[in-house]
């Protein structure tokens, strides 16, 4: 069975905006599956990626006026605390991962974070904690529809993780660190035009990295109907998809995690069934390959 990592405070709470947060509640409900929940983070493992200034600003509520936009979410307790959630829930799920063969946090994926600030809805760089938190040779799989710049910065001369972004170009952000490996993609790119460039650079990186672990960033907004997006991507290619990096994952016998990052689809259920679809082609490859 795929462990499946919730709290129900991964809420964001921060009221009618276009980030859904209230989708990890919804995909939850759409699984109808045990879940487990994680316990926060501590400041100690968010220090691992973040600096003091950035970490107490977060959590204690002294962040700028400045910073809170460039974040482009408000900031609350409740929300300080979904951010520490997530990044538990991401090494919970890198630590289950490495038992079961692989482990879904329902939440997480803030790749747009940097050690001292946030932006683009993203505070703390979960993935990046964990990374640092269990110290495996990593490979990170970032198939949001926006370049991965927060990762990219992160890992940038960092010999033990190999990013890979595959993005919109003509999206946010504007200015994008190299990746180890980015596939900039031309504006309406359909199903097929993105799997071909996503096999043959994921194949790359699995053969001349070898990762001990990796990290699928399964951004729903590739998506045709998301308002943040520009590629065509329907609801069975982005499942094509899924199947394409988490089958070479099992293959391989890498440990996989998956996190969500963005979807911002027009109908809210369309993003939560492209999520949801995620951690179905994930379980039904792990009973498959089952010794």
């Amino acid at each position: 069975m795929l462990p499946l990592i919730y709290h129900d405070s991964y809420d964001l709470n921060i009221g009618s905006h276009v980030f859904p947060s209230r989708k990890y509640k919804l995909i939850k409900e759409r699984l109808a599956l045990p879940t487990t929940p994680p316990d926060a983070a501590s400041d100690s493992d968010i220090l691992l990626v973040h600096d003091h200034h950035w970490m107490e600003g977060l959590r204690d509520g002294t962040l700028s006026l400045a910073e809170i936009q460039r974040l482009e979410i408000p900031w609350s307790p409740e929300t300080a605390r979904a951010f520490w959630l997530a990044a538990g829930g991401t090494i919970l799920a890198s630590e289950l991962a490495v038992e079961h063969g692989g482990a879904y946090n329902i939440g997480g994926g803030f790749h747009h974070a940097f050690p001292a600030h946030g932006e683009g809805f993203c505070a703390i760089h979960d993935v990046a904690v964990a990374i640092r938190k269990m110290g495996r040779r990593a490979l990170v799989v970032d198939v949001d529809v926006h370049h991965g710049n927060g990762t990219a910065y992160i890992f940038a001369g960092d010999p033990d993780t190999y990013t890979l972004s595959i993005h919109q170009f003509n999206n946010y952000p504007y200015i994008k660190p190299p990746s180890n490996r980015d596939i900039d993609l031309r504006d309406g790119v359909e199903d097929d035009e993105y799997l071909d460039a996503l096999r043959p650079a994921l194949l790359e990186a699995l053969d001349t990295h070898h990762p001990e672990i990796l990290y699928y960033v399964a951004g729903a907004d590739p998506y045709k109907h998301d308002q943040l997006g520009g590629l065509r991507l329907t609801i069975p290619g982005l499942r094509r998809r899924d199947e394409l990096v988490l089958s070479e994952a099992v293959k391989r016998q890498i440990p996989f995690v998956v996190t969500l990052a963005g979807g911002y689809a027009r109908d809210v259920n369309d993003t939560v069934s492209i999520h949801a679809n995620t951690a179905l082609v994930a379980q039904t490859l792990l009973m498959q390959n089952r010794p």
